[in-house]
């Protein structure tokens, strides 16, 4: 197919392009603010299907928003007449045409030319009012309240929240891109004579700068956010997307001995800790046994050994491990357990605890395997 994407260099139209190139087969006709008119019509001479993202939403004068909303659709639905050209068309409109602002008004005068254009030749519209779009690669400090936020969080630059109250509409970008291959395809998801993206999340405001906030303060605490939520996962991978380029790393604290190290690496209150253990050679680390706390150990280098003695019991038991054989060994509770280094290099073991440590109960009691 050749699929011509207007507002080619936009925040949606570069989302879209990216995933039709993953998904290859087509032809791409990119239509930007630099591309000739004269472009555009063979372009239109040639399309099968085309997304019409180009819009204005920013200007600096009021009447901008009709001669981008309202005349380049009109200039756009010309061409495709001249050349008899009755190809599927994608309008993005939003929510706004339902106000009675520029904007809003000049959206809806777009929507009232394809659904005219489609009485007269046939040719299938499908047009979505988008409420807030949020996700990677969206420009800051210009008409996404997310991407405003998400970067001057992310640098420590204060953010103006007027009431906290106000209820946002969001999609997430690649909820947008799915519905949008999915009109490519005809399964478009209908309502009325509008389409929409069928996973729309309400969220306030001062609950989105809550959460960005603590987006922020979670590598202090060694945390990730719950992703069981699937507005708190898309959210979190937008936030990522603006930290600045030198800001991608992070330290941790390393409690260091003539052993090796410890270092914590993730703990969530729900789904336990990450640690990673170092230990040098010839060197036994362990000897415990926990009420309730259980681990699981994962030697990813060296050569070692883990051993158990069940609580009461004289019986040891041992798992030799290896990091060229991955396999997770259980601590179970109630068994006195050690591990030690049986090579010549330190040994790396990931360390999963199913809460994170507590020094005000740290359920650890020391006993000799």
């Amino acid at each position: 197919m050749n699929i011509l994407v207007t507002g080619a260099r936009g925040f949606i139209g570069k989302n879209l392009i990216a995933e039709l190139k993953n998904i290859g087969d087509s032809t791409i006709l990119e239509y930007s603010r630099d591309t000739s008119y004269e472009l555009l019509e063979d372009y239109c001479k040639q399309a099968d299907f085309v997304f019409h993202l180009a819009g204005v939403n920013r200007p600096k004068d009021n009447s901008e928003f009709m001669d981008g909303n309202y005349g380049f659709t009109s200039e756009l639905l010309d061409m495709l007449k001249k050349y008899e050209n009755t190809c599927p068309l994608m309008i993005s409109s939003s929510t706004q045409a339902e106000l009675n602002n520029p904007y809003g008004i000049s959206k809806k005068a777009g929507e009232k030319l394809l659904f005219d254009y489609s009485q007269k030749t046939g040719a299938k519209v499908l047009i979505y009012r988008f409420p807030n779009v949020f996700g990677k690669w969206c420009k800051p400090n210009y008409n996404s309240v997310i991407a405003t936020f998400c970067h001057n969080i992310s640098r420590d630059i204060p953010i103006q929240i007027n009431d906290p109250a106000t209820l946002l509409n969001l999609v997430y970008i690649d909820d947008v891109i799915k519905e949008l291959i999915n009109a490519l395809q005809s399964n478009e998801n209908l309502v009325g004579d509008f389409c929409e993206v069928p996973k729309v999340h309400s969220i306030t405001l001062g609950e989105v700068a809550d959460l960005l906030y603590s987006f922020r303060r979670s590598r202090e605490g060694k945390y990730v956010p719950d992703m069981s939520v699937p507005l708190i996962k898309k959210l979190y991978s937008t936030y990522l997307t603006y930290l600045p380029q030198d800001q991608f790393s992070y330290d941790l604290k390393m409690n260091v001995d003539n052993r090796g190290s410890f270092t914590e690496f993730i703990r969530t209150p729900d789904r336990g800790q990450v640690s990673v253990n170092i230990s040098k050679p010839g060197i036994t680390k362990g000897n415990h046994w926990h009420h309730t706390k259980n681990e699981k150990f994962l030697v990813v280098s060296g050569n070692g050994v883990i051993r158990f003695r069940k609580y009461g019991s004289n019986e040891v038991i041992e798992y030799f491990v290896s990091g060229n054989n991955m396999e997770v060994v259980d601590i179970p509770t109630g068994y006195i357990h050690n591990i030690e280094n049986l090579g010549e290099v330190d040994m790396v073991t990931i360390m999963w605890a199913n809460e994170p440590f507590d020094p005000e109960n740290p359920d650890t009691y020391y006993s000799e395997v």
